[in-house]
C-alpha cells in the first residue's frame, strides 16, 4: 500500500521539457488533472502502515489463535479417526509438520514477502489467463478456508457457551446457535474495524493465556501418567495386540494421515500477514521480514508439534475411549475434560472459559489473511471494485459473507468441517507444488523432496474429498462465485483508465516540445507491424485534409502484452525517429486503448495543448471486438479510446479529441 501511495506520489511529469505558464500547473497534477499527492500525505500513509505493524511475536499470537485453538478438539478428532493408534497418527502428522509444511513455507516466506503466499510463486511460474486461471480458483480455496475458519471456530465457541453447566445453570444463554454465533462473528469484526492493531494486542493477550493454562492441564497430566506407569503400560500393550509389528502398525497410521491433516492449518495465513511484521530497518526492509516470518513459522510449527504429541498421548491414554463419541464429556473437548477431571470445576471452568475464547477469536487470523490477501489480487485483476483495498469496507463485506454462511449452515460445526479441511490441503498442497517447480527451474536437488511432499498432499487432499465431497462442494460454490463476480467485475470495470502514471524517454519528450511550439499535437494511431508509414501518412491526408503530415504528425504503436493483467502501474513511453523524418512513440500495455487514453492525457497535462488522435475503422463484428478488449485487450480500438476519455474526462474542452476515417 505504502509502495503504490510513493509511486502516486510520482504520478505528475518527470519530464525534463521547458515548461511555460499554461504548462506548468498541467505537469503537476496526475491524469485525470487531480493534484499529485504530497511529501507530507505520503509520509502519512507510511506511518499508517507502521503504526499497525507488530513485532513478529506479536503477529505470531495473531495468526496462532487459529492454529492452537484447534488443540481445544484435535485430540478428540484424532481418537476418533485412529483409536489407540492417536499418538503414533499424530506422530506423523508432527512429522509432516516439522519436515514437510514447515521447509515448504520457509521458502514462501522468502518468494512472497509482501504477504502473497504460495499463490503469488503460482502466477509467476503461469503467466496470462491460465496463471489467473490458478489464482482464481486457489482464491476460492483461500476463501473457503478462512471464511469457514470464522464462521466454524464461533460456531464451536458456541457450541461451548451452551453446553457449559455453570451457564446453563445461571440460564443467561439463550438456547439459539445461530444468534449467539452472529453476536460473536459481529463483535469480531467490531474489533478489526477498530484496526489490526488491536486485534493483535487482544490476541497476544489471549494467545498467552491459553498456551499458559494448557501446558498446566497437560503438565499436570504427564505427572499423573509418571505417577500411575500401568496406564501407559496398558496402552502399549494395546497396541502390541492390535498390530505384529511396528511397521505394520505406521503404516496403518500413515494411511490415517488425511482425517488429522486439520493439524496442518495456520502456515498460509503466517505468511499472509507479512505486512504487519516489523522491520527494525527499512533499507534492509526485505531480508529482516523473511527472517522474522520464519521465525515465526518455526516458533509455531515447534510450539504446536510439543503440545500435539503430549495432548495425544495424554487424552488416548487417561481418557476412557467412551467420552470420545459423540455425548460424551471428553467429545470436543478432550483437554477441557482433564483439567476438569485433574484439576477440579474452578480450574476447569476457567480453561473452558479461555478455549470459548479463543475458539472465537480464531476467526480474527483468518480475517487477517483475507483483509492482506484479497486485495493483492482481485484490484490488480480488475476483477473487483476499489474499495476492496480499503480495510474497514472489506471487513464489512466478509462479515455480511460470514453471518450468511452461518445462516446457511445453522451455525453446525460438522456442516462445515469438510470443507475447511478442503480448503487447508489444497493451500498447503499448492504450495507445495509451487515451490517444487520453483525449485525445479532453479535446479535445486532438494526439489526431489519437496516433489515427494507434494504427492502425499495430492494424496491426501484427493482422499479426503473422495470420503468427504462436501468440503469440495462448498469450495466449488465460492470458485463459482468469486469467478462470476470477477468477471462481471472486469467487464464494468474495462473503461477504467488502467494507467497509474506515464512516462516519457528524452526522444519522445522532444517530440512533445517540438509539437508544444508548433502549438498542434497530432497522433496517428498504428498498429505495430502494419501498413508503411509513408502509406498511412498519405490515408491521413487524403481522409483528413491535413498538408505535409509526415513533419506535423507523431506515430503512435502500442504493442499488446499479457492481456490478462488489469492495470499498468508505470506505461513507458519510448520515442523513435526513423529515416524521412518519421517520428514514433512505442509502448506496451495489457489493453491497447487505456494505453492510448492515458497517453493523451498526459501529453494534455505537460503540453497544455488539447491533443488529437487519428484512427481507422476496423472490419469485424463489434461483439466481437468489445469480447476480445475485455480479454484480450485489442478491440475497436477508436470508439473504446473515446469513450474511455469520456468517461475520465468529463470537461468537454479539457478532452483529446478522437478522430475517425
Amino acid at each position: 500500500m505504502v509502495n503504490t501511495m510513493v509511486r502516486s506520489s510520482l504520478s505528475s511529469s518527470s519530464s525534463d521539457i521547458e515548461q511555460t505558464p499554461e504548462a506548468s500547473p498541467a505537469a503537476m497534477t496526475d491524469l485525470q488533472g487531480s493534484p499529485a499527492p504530497t511529501i507530507e500525505e505520503v509520509e502519512h500513509a507510511k506511518e499508517n502502515l507502521t503504526r499497525q505493524q507488530a513485532s513478529w511475536w506479536r503477529v505470531m499470537c495473531l495468526t496462532g489463535v487459529d492454529y492452537f485453538s484447534t488443540l481445544g478438539y484435535q485430540p478428540g478428532i484424532a481418537f476418533l479417526a485412529a483409536g489407540i493408534l492417536s499418538p503414533v497418527a499424530t506422530g506423523i502428522l508432527v512429522l509432516m509438520t516439522l519436515f514437510g509444511a514447515l521447509p515448504v513455507y520457509w521458502i514462501v516466506a522468502k518468494e512472497s514477502p509482501h504477504g502473497q503466499g504460495s499463490i503469488s510463486m503460482l502466477e509467476r511460474l503461469f503467466p496470462g489467463w491460465r496463471g489467473k486461471t490458478v489464482v482464481l480458483v486457489l482464491l476460492g480455496f483461500a476463501a473457503t478456508d478462512f471464511v469457514i475458519t470464522i464462521t466454524l471456530s464461533a460456531a464451536d465457541a458456541t457450541a461451548h457457551l451452551i453446553e457449559n453447566p455453570v451457564l446453563q445453570s445461571l440460564h443467561v444463554i439463550p438456547h439459539n446457535p445461530i444468534i449467539i454465533t452472529i453476536g460473536l462473528l459481529s463483535l469480531l469484526a467490531g474489533i478489526f474495524m477498530l484496526g489490526f492493531r488491536k486485534a493483535i494486542g487482544f490476541s497476544t493477550i489471549l494467545v498467552t493465556a491459553y498456551l499458559a493454562m494448557t501446558s498446566i492441564v497437560l503438565y499436570t497430566a504427564v505427572q499423573h501418567l509418571v505417577a500411575n506407569p500401568n496406564l501407559f503400560t496398558n496402552w502399549q500393550s494395546q497396541l502390541s495386540s492390535a498390530f505384529d509389528n511396528p511397521v505394520a502398525m505406521v503404516a496403518a497410521a500413515a494411511l490415517l494421515f488425511p482425517k488429522l491433516a486439520l493439524g496442518l492449518s495456520g502456515f498460509e495465513t503466517g505468511v499472509s500477514v507479512m505486512p504487519l511484521i516489523k522491520a527494525k530497518n527499512d533499507d534492509d526492509e526485505h531480508r529482516q521480514r523473511v527472517a522474522n516470518t520464519r521465525k515465526l513459522l518455526v516458533t509455531v510449527a515447534v510450539i504446536m508439534s510439543i503440545a500435539l504429541m503430549v495432548s495425544s498421548v495424554c487424552t488416548t491414554v487417561l481418557i476412557p475411549a467412551g467420552e470420545f463419541a459423540q455425548g460424551g464429556q471428553a467429545n470436543g473437548r478432550a483437554i477441557s475434560y482433564l483439567a476438569h477431571n485433574y484439576l477440579g470445576p474452578v480450574m476447569g471452568t476457567a480453561y473452558d472459559a479461555i478455549t470459548i475464547a479463543i475458539l472465537w477469536f480464531a476467526g480474527a487470523s483468518a480475517m487477517a489473511g483475507l483483509l492482506t490477501l484479497v486485495p493483492r489480487y482481485l484490484p490488480r485483476y480488475g476483477m473487483a471494485p476499489e474499495w476492496t483495498s480499503a480495510t474497514r469496507p472489506l471487513v464489512t463485506f466478509f462479515a455480511v459473507v460470514t453471518i450468511a454462511v452461518t445462516i446457511i449452515f445453522k451455525a453446525s460445526v460438522d456442516a462445515q468441517a469438510a470443507a475447511y479441511a478442503t480448503g487447508v490441503l489444497v493451500l498447503i498442497t499448492s504450495a507445495a507444488i509451487a515451490v517444487t517447480t520453483d525449485l525445479w527451474i532453479k535446479k535445486k536437488i532438494i526439489c526431489v523432496g519437496a516433489a515427494m511432499l507434494s504427492v502425499i498432499l495430492v494424496y491426501t487432499t484427493a482422499v479426503n474429498m473422495i470420503l468427504r465431497p462436501d468440503g469440495l462442494q462448498i469450495a466449488c460454490f465460492f470458485i463459482g462465485s468469486i469467478v462470476a463476480i470477477s468477471m462481471m467485475s472486469r467487464t464494468v470495470r474495462s473503461f477504467e483508465l488502467r494507467v497509474k502514471k506515464v512516462e516519457l524517454d528524452a526522444t519522445a519528450m522532444a517530440f512533445m516540445a517540438d509539437a508544444r511550439e508548433r502549438g498542434a499535437v497530432r497522433i496517428i494511431a498504428h498498429r505495430p507491424g502494419g501498413s508503411a508509414y509513408e502509406s498511412k501518412a498519405e490515408e491521413l491526408q487524403d481522409a483528413h485534409g491535413l498538408d505535409d503530415p509526415e513533419h506535423h504528425v507523431i506515430f503512435l504503436e502500442v504493442s499488446a502484452q499479457d492481456p490478462s493483467q488489469f492495470e499498468n502501474e508505470v506505461l513507458t513511453v519510448q520515442g523513435v525517429e526513423i529515416d524521412g523524418g518519421y517520428k514514433i512513440l512505442r509502448c506496451q500495455s495489457p489493453a491497447v486503448p487505456n494505453a492510448i487514453a492515458a497517453l493523451l492525457l498526459h501529453i494534455r497535462n505537460i503540453t497544455g495543448i488539447t491533443p488529437h488522435v487519428y484512427f481507422g475503422w476496423t472490419e469485424g463484428s463489434p461483439f466481437f471486438y468489445v469480447f476480445k478488449f475485455i480479454f484480450f485487450g485489442e478491440g475497436e480500438t477508436a470508439p473504446l479510446t473515446r469513450e474511455i476519455l469520456r468517461t475520465v474526462e468529463k470537461r468537454l474542452p479539457e478532452r483529446p479529441v478522437v478522430h475517425v476515417g
